[in-house]
């Protein structure tokens, strides 16, 4: 054969064009053949690979048919991989021969005339054996929006280009009342990481979309326990405020506990403050308070798919247990945590009973909870809007500012500014249709 010119590999034929036959003897192919010498006479790289990419409109059976025939083929298969959108398949195989003699094989041909009979535009390309090097890493970048937009889109994947990074898929999560992208990129160790999570961030400004980058693996995708404040984060009230707003302090509470949640006071100190002007104030106002309560939008879906999963779920408050209490009991929750309000003869005493509940107690208590349930802190995720709540975001594997203020978001690892607490699952992959299945 070596003095002989070889018959080219096939290359893909429009619809409606020549026949197979008049192809494979005169139009070049789209797979560069390699000639080497010491190749074994075969003219072909012992390392190449042939990379099949079929498209079209889908319909069952077509994956069975083409993987039937490179099992005829005796065609060692590398990879796989298929993805139908809005009912266009995109199929790719990547195989070799077992010999290394694929021009000799009548495959190619018989591919080709499968792929037409199918509706199919097939493409064939020659490169290397696929690299699954354990120097490659891979992260997820999630964006979220009311909608998210082209040069949303735009700039995050420019960003990953130019810190080294590899877009290797991009997903919807969600289309509904929040939009949700996930970009899988891969990088070798030495892409900049931290430039990356630098530049997304920038879109939070520049688009006011949420964008985070996590490390996808197993650790990403098998969190167990979920913490979350209360106030402002699984309910829309602050129970303090509630309570001065029917006793008549409401001014004189809302300032102190404004001042509290941007870290400008102590904790302890604005909760004694703020509990000793609800002093005298009849203990049925908390009766009143938990029947105006109204959970954040989207957390009960978001308790009702974690809890299917089989996630532990706790609620630690630097609020009051006698709220939070039956709202535990309510959405099922494992475990509640908060202050308990010092009652005597039906009348808030202005005191409350037991350690308070502040930010270094929220995060032993979901340090507790975690041992308990013998679960890793990588694999809890905290959820939380106040400074009271930073170390409890910074134990976890995966700490969230919900709708945060500023000092927050700026030393939480993850924001969320969307209103919808089931937000939540995005960050974890989770989309709404399989959220809907669960």
């Amino acid at each position: 054969m070596s003095g002989a010119p070889r018959t080219p590999l096939l290359a893909p034929a429009p619809f409606g064009g020549p026949s197979a036959a008049a192809m494979a003897a005169s139009r070049p192919s789209a797979v560069t053949r390699r000639s080497k010498e010491g190749a074994g006479g075969n003219g072909w790289d012992a390392q190449d690979a042939l990379l099949i990419t079929l498209t079209g409109p889908d319909r069952p059976g077509i994956t069975a048919e083409i993987a039937g025939l490179l099992a005829t083929g005796d065609m060692v298969l590398l990879d796989v991989e298929q993805v139908v959108v809005q009912g266009i398949l995109s199929l790719t195989f990547v195989v070799e021969n077992a010999e290394g003699k694929l021009e000799e094989r009548p495959i190619l041909k018989d591919l080709l005339w499968k792929a037409r009979a199918l509706g199919l535009h097939i493409d064939f390309q020659l490169g290397a054996r696929p690299n699954r090097s354990s120097g490659r890493q891979s992260w997820a970048v999630t964006l979220l929006a009311p909608q998210i937009s082209a040069a949303m889109l735009a700039d995050a994947a420019n960003a990953a280009a130019v810190r080294g990074f590899n877009i290797d898929k991009i997903g919807r999560l969600s289309a509904t009342a929040i939009s949700s992208i996930e970009l899988t990129l891969s990088s070798e160790r030495a892409a900049d990481t931290q430039g990356l999570k630098q530049d997304l961030l920038t879109l939070q400004t520049t688009h006011g979309c949420d964008v985070a980058l996590q490390r996808e693996g197993l650790m990403r995708r098998s969190k167990r326990l979920v913490v979350m404040d209360m106030d402002s984060t699984l309910i829309q009230q602050e129970v303090i405020d509630e309570l001065a707003r029917r006793y008549g302090v409401y001014d004189q509470v809302a300032s102190i506990t404004h001042r509290a949640m941007n870290g400008e006071l102590s904790f302890d100190e604005a909760l004694r403050e703020r509990v000793a002007l609800l002093a005298g104030a009849p203990e049925s106002i908390i009766a009143e308070v938990l029947e105006a309560i109204e959970l954040t939008p989207g957390a009960e879906q978001l308790i009702r798919v974690l809890k299917r999963l089989g996630y532990r779920l706790a609620v630690i408050s630097g609020g009051f247990i006698e709220v939070a209490e039956p709202i535990r009991q309510r959405l099922g929750l494992d475990y509640a945590f908060a202050n308990q309000l010092d009652i005597e003869k039906g009348k808030l005493t202005g005191k409350v009973r037991g350690p308070i509940v502040n930010r270094q107690r929220k995060a032993d208590l979901l340090e507790s909870i975690a041992q308990a349930e013998r679960v890793a802190l990588d694999q809890v995720i905290a959820i939380g809007d106040g400074a009271n709540d930073l170390d409890m975001l910074k134990r976890a594997g995966l700490g969230i500012a919900f709708n945060a203020k500023q000092v927050v978001r700026e030393q939480a690892n993850y924001a969320i500014n969307q209103r919808n607490l089931d937000a939540i699952l995005y960050l974890l992959g989770i989309t709404d249709s399989e959220a809907q299945l669960v």
